[in-house]
C-alpha cells in the first residue's frame, strides 16, 4: 500500500516526541495549540492521524515498540475523546463498524486497533474475544454491520474464520471484512483465501483501510 510522506511540521515533529515519550501532558499541549476553534476534526486528520500512522511504519521498521504503538493510540484516544465525544455530530459520519477477536483470548492487537481508529474520530462496536464463528455471524447480522474487523492469532482461527466470512457476506452481501494478526502477515495471500476484503498489517494500516471504505460507502 502507498503512504504519503509524513510532515514535517514543528507541531507533527512534537507530536510525534511526545507520543513516542509516551509524554501525554505534552501532547494534550500540542494539539491544543495545534487545534482551531470549532474545527476539532481538522487537528484529527492533519496531526493526530499522520502521527499514528508514521508510529505504525516505524513499528513495522522495528525502531518503536509494540507498547509505544499501543501507548500512542491510548493517549490519542484520550486527547480526540476530549475534542469529540462519542456520539458528537462532528465525529466521522462512518459506516456501521465492529470489531472481534475470533476464538482466541489474546486481546492487545484488538486493543491497539480500537484505539487507533477511535483516536482517528471513527466509534466502533467491540465484540470481544473468543467469539465462535455462529456467534459473530449473529451478532453482525443483527447488528447490520457495515466493516467488520476480525483479528486472530492461531492458524486454524484463521482458517476457521471462512466460514463465518462466507455466512456474513452471504446474509449482508455489502459488508466489508477486514482481518489482521499473525498468520495473515505470515501468509500475504491467506486473506484471500478466507474471503476477506482486506488485510490490515498494522493498526495504522487498518485506519488507512476503514478510511478508504468510508469513502466508498459514500461516509
Amino acid at each position: 500500500m502507498t503512504r504519503s510522506a509524513p510532515p514535517h511540521s514543528a507541531s507533527f515533529t512534537g507530536m510525534l516526541e511526545a507520543l513516542l515519550a509516551v509524554d501525554r501532558v505534552r501532547a494534550v499541549r500540542i494539539v491544543k495549540d495545534s487545534s482551531t476553534p470549532g474545527s476539532p476534526v481538522a487537528c484529527v486528520e492533519t496531526l493526530i492521524v499522520p502521527a499514528l500512522e508514521e508510529i505504525g511504519r516505524r513499528w513495522e521498521d522495528g525502531t518503536v515498540a509494540l507498547s509505544q504503538v499501543y501507548m500512542s493510540g491510548r493517549i490519542c484516544e484520550e486527547i480526540v475523546d476530549t475534542m469529540l465525544p462519542p456520539g458528537d455530530p462532528k465525529r466521522i459520519n462512518q459506516p456501521q463498524m465492529a470489531i472481534a477477536v475470533f476464538e482466541d483470548h489474546h486481546t492487545l492487537g484488538k486493543r491497539i486497533v480500537v484505539s487507533v481508529l477511535r483516536a482517528g474520530g471513527y466509534e466502533l462496536m467491540d465484540y470481544g474475544h473468543g467469539i465462535n464463528a455462529e456467534d459473530l455471524v449473529k451478532q453482525v447480522t443483527q447488528d447490520r454491520i457495515q466493516v467488520l474487523l476480525i483479528s486472530t492469532l492461531m492458524l486454524p482461527a484463521a482458517v476457521r474464520a471462512k466460514e463465518a466470512i462466507a455466512q456474513i457476506k452471504k446474509d449482508l452481501p455489502t459488508t466489508k471484512v477486514i482481518v489482521g494478526g499473525a498468520p495473515f502477515n505470515f501468509d500475504p495471500s491467506l486473506w484471500q483465501e478466507v474471503g476477506a476484503d482486506a488485510m490490515g498489517r498494522t493498526a495504522s494500516e487498518t485506519l488507512e483501510i476503514v478510511n478508504r471504505f468510508a469513502r466508498e460507502m459514500g461516509s
